[in-house]
C-alpha cells in the first residue's frame, strides 16, 4: 500500500508509517536535531557493520536500511533469554525539499550512525518581473 506523504513542513522527519502501519517498536532508535546549517540525525546501530548499512533519498525521504547477522559460532548453547534482535531493519523519514540531496554526508562511529542534512538554500517563490 503507498502512502501519501505530506508536504507539510511541520511534519518535517515524520516516520512516514503511521496509524495501524507503525510496527510494534522501532526497528532501531534515533536522535534528531537541527541547527543553522542543517538537521542531524543519529541512529543507534550496534553491531551492524557499515558494509551492512544503506542510506538513499528518494522523493524527499530518507531510508536508513541496516541488517544485523545472526551469530551461529555457538549452536550447542541453551538460551535462557535473548532480547538482541536481528534481520534486516528499516526507518524511512520525511525530509521534504528543504535538504540539499547532495551534500549529505554520513559516518559511522561506535555503532552510532550520524547523518548531517544540509539545508536547501531558500526557494524563491516569487519574482519580480520587469516591464520593458
Amino acid at each position: 500500500m503507498l502512502v501519501q506523504l505530506s508536504k507539510d513542513p511541520l511534519r518535517l522527519f515524520d516516520n512516514i508509517w503511521s496509524g495501524s502501519q507503525q510496527p510494534s517498536a522501532p526497528a532501531f532508535k534515533v536522535d534528531i536535531s537541527e541547527d543553522e546549517a542543517g538537521f542531524h540525525l543519529d541512529a543507534e546501530l550496534p553491531a551492524i557493520a557499515r558494509e551492512n548499512i544503506s542510506i538513499n533519498v528518494e522523493d524527499d525521504v530518507l531510508t536508513i536500511k541496516a541488517e544485523r547477522k545472526v551469530e551461529t559460532e555457538e549452536d550447542n548453547k541453551n538460551y535462557h533469554r535473548v532480547e538482541r534482535s536481528s534481520g534486516s531493519f528499516s526507518r524511512s523519514f520525511n525530509v521534504g525539499e528543504m535538504i540539499d540531496q547532495e551534500g549529505i554526508i554520513a559516518t559511522l562511529s561506535d555503532g552510532l550512525l550520524h547523518v548531517t542534512l544540509p539545508k536547501a538554500g531558500p526557494v524563491k517563490k516569487k519574482k519580480e518581473i520587469s516591464i520593458s
